[in-house]
């Protein structure tokens, strides 16, 4: 039975709105309503700042009402926000004590006592992967990635309980599975945030689960998470041997999902990184082959590569390699897609660094407010990266009063990022 959204009803009616006068307000029957209560169906995207709106709460508040209850053993979960107070440090700290004791238990060789009956392992390898899927749900929806922090918290402090509780072979393996992919949930978070070094520590248990699991396609994704840190951080020397280990294990997965064109997409950018233009158009070249598959190439969770953002992703690559002719067309193409927020902002921001490289101060300027304006309200250190690199090209540009003004802006954006 789907989790129930009680959070959801429970405002709706303190608000004083029926569920009819609720879909009235919101322009859908009322059995979507309904639907959406008992948990059997997810608002779309678009109904979602409309919800937010009628049940006056922040988008982060939306996500939290939209959070289902999950049932184990004998209580209720209800997933909350943080407690007042919780700073950005002490979540850090809290996750990563349970990355020492989630990395401890699944080191530790498995038991197939019968002395405890493993109560909550049972009840998460039932509903775990269908929550897993969910919380990716809601971490695709959300404007501001940081909304989901609780709610994958929670769930991550019950995983690491159910490796606790005696199990057999079969269950723990799938438990390590449920790890592998919620901690890559984690390091997303963690990385949207700019916080990379706490994203590669969640990354790195992530592998370490799915290689327990026997699960290569996971075991290959978070690789290839860990080796974007260090693109991010632009030492391509230090992620390209990564990705390579990710290319050898994907080999051994799932031949007909999407695993190992998505590392070769993320090779090119690392290919690009290094100036090799020629193993930067194989690369892409190879991530296009994921056009030729057929059926369901990936999971809508940690692995999303289906070759929609192939143009984006050789728009990146052209610019770092210098060349602005192939790097326009592919970003405007990218453009002309439906993106989510934080895509749509990291691709304005590359178009203003290709303003920069040709002195196009219009172009670099409009291209800048627009990005800066997604990065706010969204609230993403995704885009925020992306404009750093606008930032460093306009240095050389600085006796203009548009380039000075551009950088100030930035400056401006990463004080209150």
């Amino acid at each position: 039975m789907a989790p129930r959204r009680r959070r959801l009803a429970q405002r709706r009616k303190a608000l004083g709105y029926s569920q009819e006068a609720f879909a009235n307000e919101l322009g859908i029957a009322v059995s979507t309503v309904s639907r959406w209560e008992a948990g059997a169906t997810d608002p779309q995207g678009w109904v979602h700042p409309k919800m937010a709106k009628v049940l006056k709460v922040t988008p982060e508040g939306l996500a939290g009402l939209l959070a289902p209850e999950v049932t184990v053993s004998d209580r209720s979960v209800v997933y909350t926000a943080a407690p007042p107070g919780d700073t950005d440090d002490m979540k850090r700290r809290d996750v990563l004590s349970l990355l020492a004791v989630t990395g401890a238990l699944i080191a530790l060789p498995s038991s197939d006592s019968s002395s405890s009956r493993p109560r909550v392992a049972a009840s998460l390898v039932e509903t775990g992967p269908e929550l897993n899927a969910h919380l990716w749900k809601v971490f695709g929806l959300s404007d501001s990635k940081r909304a989901v922090y609780p709610m994958v918290r929670h769930q991550l402090g019950l995983l690491a309980k159910g490796l606790g509780e005696n199990q057999s072979e079969g269950s723990r393996q799938q438990l390590c599975a449920l790890v592998g992919d919620l901690y890559q949930l984690a390091g997303e978070i963690f990385f949207d945030a700019n916080r990379y070094t706490d994203a590669a520590h969640c990354y790195t248990l992530a592998a370490t689960a799915s290689k327990e699991a026997q699960a290569f396609d996971l075991w290959a994704c978070a690789l290839t998470r860990h080796a974007f840190v260090e693109l991010y951080e632009r030492r391509f020397a230090i992620a390209a041997p990564i990705l390579s280990v990710a290319s050898r294990v994907a080999e051994h997965g799932n031949s007909q999902l999407s695993t190992r064109y998505w590392v070769a997409a993320v090779q090119a950018e690392v290919h690009a990184g290094l100036g090799d233009l020629d193993a930067t158009k194989r690369a892409l070249d190879d991530a296009e082959k994921v056009h030729s598959l057929s059926g369901q190439l990936h999971d809508g969770g940690w692995l999303r590569f289906d070759g929609s953002r192939l143009a984006e992703e050789r728009g990146t690559c052209y610019l770092a390699l210098g060349r602005p002719d192939l790097a326009e067309d592919a970003l405007t193409a990218a453009l002309s897609q439906q993106l989510s927020l934080r895509r749509r902002g990291a691709v304005l921001a590359e178009l203003a660094a290709l303003g920069v490289d040709r002195r196009d101060l219009d172009q670099a300027g409009y291209y800048t407010r627009a990005a800066l304006g997604l990065a706010s309200q969204t609230g993403s250190g995704y885009i925020g990266k992306k404009l750093e690199g606008v930032k460093s090209r306009l240095v050389s540009l600085m006796a203009d009063s548009r380039a000075s003004a551009l950088h100030q802006q930035i400056s401006a954006l990463d004080s209150a990022v």
